[in-house]
């Protein structure tokens, strides 16, 4: 049998499409491994969104070429990466057999042949991104979380992300189409659904129907089976009333809500072409937190925008105390080629960048270590992930609002709810026992 490995940069969607790699993978044969040194196929599931991404891919590749010439394996490229670069991937490197963008990868068993037979040195296969992809089986590496793609591109043309460009625009799969595929995975017993898209919640806006993302969750909620829905990510410019009602009404859909903030300054937020201002993102914040009570807010920052002031980044610092996110992931802003930012005027100094991003840093470690401790005294419903990383006498689980509890209980849990009564609160973590059994 032969081996292939798949390596993924990125973001969950290029998760999702590299456990649909490896199902294609197995079904021509291969056993999947994750040594890629006695792997007779590679492929570099790939990330274009910040610019050091090339950087990474390069280093892999050169990696890759002693395996190449010692073994003659075949090597692919695909993601969003491949799909900008195209056929100049393969020029730079000859080394490269397969190029594909992200709606192709269905045409990997065809390109491999090809390959092995000596019809062509180089398939590039990088067609315009404007319609669905065919819907590919998967299988995850975690037995307990699925993830299902609603939509494929976006429409909101951010001045820094690259997306857009790569991913083409928003196209949604039809809402029976993924109610289906949730019950597929509920029935081989996962858990958990992840639904993914760059912009969620304006799922069906380009549907010739009167879907739209709070009837989607609807209908998933209606599938038998004990299992938890989580989304990633909405765009706080189309946070509807209708999906908050939804989240506040279906126990099986997860009270943590990313809720991405780039910048808490009005003037910034013009110049990403975020569509909003502080005072509204403020607000909807604000109306999840009173309609869905418990619910726990996360963020995505940036901070060093083009032209961002210290008075700029005082009012992110302002949103940050006032909102009091769970947590946040939290970026010094680097160029991007190919977007609107990378050429505007009043690029930030490393130097500041740095500074801010410590002082943002350290007042979110502030809020979180504040919202840990609502938990304590708590009974919180968890779903078992398995033993702890660091100590496998211990169980780890997360709770609907996505924190980490650690436990004692026996492994075979791993899989089921439980309800853990949380006794001790810490910045990223919560320590408990079990109840009820």
């Amino acid at each position: 049998m032969k081996n292939a490995a798949v390596i993924t940069y990125g973001c969950q969607m290029n998760v999702n499409e590299s456990a649909k790699i490896k199902k294609i993978l197995q079904n021509m044969g291969y056993n999947i491994t994750d040594d890629i040194s006695e792997a007779d196929a590679v492929f570099l599931n790939t990330c274009t969104v910040r610019e050091g991404a090339a950087t990474q891919i390069y280093g892999k590749l050169g990696e890759l070429k002693w395996i190449k010439e010692e073994r003659g394996t075949i090597i692919g490229v695909t993601g969003c990466f491949a799909q900008e670069q195209g056929d100049a991937l393969a020029k730079k490197f000859p080394m490269i057999d397969i190029v594909m963008g992200n709606q192709n990868i269905g045409k990997i068993p065809s390109a491999i042949e090809k390959i092995e037979t000596g019809d062509l040195k180089h398939v590039i296969y990088v067609g315009d991104e404007d319609e669905l992809p065919p819907r590919l089986d998967a299988d995850f590496d975690s037995k307990k979380v699925a993830s299902i793609p609603i939509g494929y591109g976006c429409n909101n043309f951010c001045t820094y992300c690259i997306v857009p460009y790569v991913r083409g625009r928003e196209r949604s799969v039809p809402l029976l189409q993924i109610v289906d595929e949730v019950r597929v995975f509920v029935e081989k017993g996962y858990k958990e659904i992840m639904l993914l898209g760059q912009n969620v919640n304006s799922y069906g806006n380009d549907l010739d129907t009167d879907d739209n993302f709070a009837k989607l969750l609807t209908e998933i909620c209606k599938i038998d089976g004990e299992f938890i829905v989580r989304f990633i990510s909405p765009h706080p410019k189309d946070f509807a009333d209708d999906v908050i009602d939804v989240i506040a009404k279906e126990e099986k859909i997860a009270k943590a809500i990313h809720l991405p903030l780039q910048s808490g300054s009005t003037r910034i937020l013009k110049a990403m072409n975020r569509k909003y201002t502080q005072d509204e993102y403020i607000a909807l914040a604000e109306k999840i937190k009173v309609r869905v009570p418990g619910v726990a807010l996360t963020a995505d920052i940036i901070v060093g925008f083009p032209g961002e002031t210290e008075e700029d980044f005082l009012e992110t610092l302002k949103v940050v105390e006032k909102i009091g996110f769970e947590s946040a992931y939290m970026f010094m802003y680097s160029i991007r080629k190919g977007t609107v930012a990378a050429t505007m005027d009043g690029q930030i100094d490393e130097k500041i960048k740095k500074e801010r991003i410590y002082r943002l840093i350290e007042l979110q470690n502030k809020k979180s270590k504040e919202s840990s401790l609502k938990y304590e005294g708590n009974i919180e419903k968890v779903l078992v992930e398995g033993p702890s990383k660091k100590n496998d006498d211990v169980l780890t689980g997360r709770t609907s609002t996505n924190k980490i509890v650690l436990f004692e209980g026996d492994k075979d849990l791993e899989g089921t709810f439980v309800d853990i009564k949380i006794n001790e609160c810490k910045t990223w973590s919560l320590y408990g026992e079990i109840v009820g059994q």
